[in-house]
């Protein structure tokens, strides 16, 4: 096999069964947890999602607000183009998307990094702005 060939060694599976087997690998978060771990500095909410929602919706106080394309980049605490809050692989991190499906992948990748305290938002920034968190505009 050449050094770039993929290795096809399971089925093919639906995106419901994909975050079904993803989600299984981690705890998820509800929206008050994630606030009191990142008030408490035990957490890094990291937002994902795309300006315009953001633009609309608003922002979370504090979050590091990191497009989802250059996520890995920005948190692998051994990249060259990392973000000075990601100190190493024993970060908790709190992934955030707008309703909490985007974030559950964006998890998993996360521990494919190493970053294995890595976790994303039940129902996402909606369910943190529906539970009354602080969200600035």
């Amino acid at each position: 096999m050449a050094s770039g060939d993929v290795v096809k060694d399971e089925a093919p599976v639906g995106i419901d069964e994909l975050l079904e087997r993803v989600r299984a690998g981690y705890t998820r978060v509800e929206a008050l947890d994630a606030y009191e771990a990142a008030r408490a500095g035990e957490a890094l909410l990291v937002d994902i999602r795309y300006a315009a929602l953001r633009e609309r919706d608003g922002l979370i106080p504090g979050a590091l607000v990191v497009e989802r394309n250059e996520l890995e980049w920005r948190l692998d605490p051994r990249g060259s183009h990392r973000a000075p809050e990601a100190t190493g692989h024993d970060l908790r991190i709190v992934v955030i998307c707008n309703e909490g499906y985007a974030s559950s992948l964006a998890a998993a990748s996360l521990h494919r990094l190493g970053l294995h305290r890595a976790t994303d938002l039940v129902g996402g920034f909606q369910a943190w702005r529906s539970a009354g968190l602080p969200v600035t505009y």
